[in-house]
């Protein structure tokens, strides 16, 4: 990601901490059992290619997204100069306000969705005016507290589904016009999720006017995510698909996004889904630094690896997320229902695509015409949108983690680019 002039740095922070944030707090003891993430700076300062697929220097002479408050619900996100409407709306990982980001993740997303301007550089996110709500849901560097020393703890990764769903209503409590979760949980078709608390809790932020964005989910090979649905997932049978996508399939409570390339072309990465709304930027990603205070731009994390450059759906969900808060910020009449039929409608390139829905956003179409009138949506429950659920299995005890994020995340996708890469040499 790129630098950021010093002036930026000097920028007073004005960090607004919700009230009642500190109730938001894990269910049971966690601990740090992994380093933080390590970004790498940006040597470039121009505007990074999604900004130029989308035009966004066009969308924001219609609208900035003044007043609209954007959940990102995701690994915290840190103070930093380019994100001065920061607001601290709890943490379900630590003991903190959710002004803090281990993974970089959820700073990055952040910066997409609201960094501003800096005479530095020519990156700026697609709604530089609209105000952050940070809450802290997920990280990969956390796992709970071993209880006693038999007591295995595979791996670090912390995120359960029940504290994503309490996440969403805590977000739609703290006034969230919109809410961004780029975060996902892969199962086989059929597999429960134990999701019946999302479910909820999205029907309940639907019902109270929020748009709720999420990630489509990446494509890996050491994560559940690791096989791709057909090409034409968008209108075969449940039956036909590998990998179930949550909170993805649970649209259209949710609108789900896929990632596409510089030239607009699906991302290899992308998992594609009969729930996929839309499509949005999702290589070649630059954003604010992560570290606090951090005053440049990055656009990869080291790994063990090497260095991973950022991609993945979670980077493209931000996009839309942002594209939304503009909208609600130009027509505030306009529903949630209203908005995403008005981010789908003017989308192009798809028709409807597994990979990428209805197609590519476009922020200047979106914004050139009130959003017409429209119904609420359909509970999920549609055979193509939403698997069937099985009997329920036995408790294992163990929560299912939100995974598909953040600094683990980020590394996985780029190796297994590199892996593609390498396979057709």
């Amino acid at each position: 990601m790129r630098r950021l002039h010093a002036a930026a740095a000097a920028a007073v922070l004005l960090l607004c901490h919700a009230p009642g944030s500190a109730t938001a707090a894990p269910p049971e003891p966690t601990e740090q059992r992994a380093k933080c993430a390590v970004a790498v700076g940006a040597t470039s300062t121009a505007a990074p290619p999604g900004h130029r697929l989308l035009d966004l220097a066009a969308a924001h002479r219609f609208s900035t997204g003044s007043s609209v408050r954007v959940a990102v619900i995701d690994t915290g996100v840190n103070p930093h100069p380019r994100l001065p409407r920061l607001v601290a709306g709890g943490d379900y990982v630590g003991d903190g306000d959710g002004l803090s980001d281990c993974d970089a993740h959820g700073t990055l997303v952040a910066g997409i969705i609201a960094a501003q301007r800096s005479p530095g550089d020519d990156f700026v996110g697609v709604a530089p005016d609209a105000t952050v709500i940070s809450i802290r849901q997920s990280s990969g560097a956390f796992s709970r507290v071993r209880r006693g020393r038999d007591d295995a703890v595979v791996g670090a990764g912390y995120g359960p589904l029940a504290t994503l769903a309490t996440a969403i209503d805590r977000a739609v409590d703290l006034d969230a016009r919109v809410i961004n979760i780029s975060e996902v949980a892969c199962t086989a078709p059929g597999d429960t999720t134990g999701d019946a608390e999302l479910t909820a809790a999205l029907s309940r932020a639907r019902q109270r006017d929020a748009v709720v964005v999420v990630a489509a989910g990446n494509l890996t090979d050491s994560t559940a995510c690791r096989e791709q649905n057909p090409s034409g997932a968008a209108t075969s049978p449940v039956t036909s698909l590998k990998t179930s996508v949550t909170p993805a399939r649970l649209a259209p409570l949710v609108l789900a996004v896929g990632a596409v390339d510089a030239t607009g072309s699906p991302a290899d990465f992308s998992l594609r889904g009969p729930w996929v709304g839309v499509a949005a930027p999702g290589t070649d990603v630059v954003s604010v630094a992560p570290r606090p205070g951090g005053a440049h731009l990055v656009d990869a994390l080291r790994t063990t690896a090497g260095t991973a450059p950022l991609a993945g759906t979670s980077y493209a969900a931000p996009y839309v997320s942002g594209l939304a808060a503009l909208i609600r910020s130009r027509y505030p009449r306009a529903s949630a229902s209203e908005v995403i039929a008005q981010i789908v409608a003017t989308a192009h390139g798809g028709g409807h695509d597994a990979s990428v829905g209805s197609g590519v956003i476009d922020p200047v179409a979106a914004l050139a015409i009130e959003p017409p009138p429209v119904a609420d949506p359909i509970v999920p429950g549609d055979h193509r949108m939403t698997p069937p659920e099985p009997d329920t299995p036995p408790d294992t005890g163990l929560p299912l983690v939100v995974g598909g994020f953040g600094f683990a995340a980020a590394a996985l996708v780029a190796m297994w680019l590199i892996g593609r890469r390498r396979a057709a040499n």
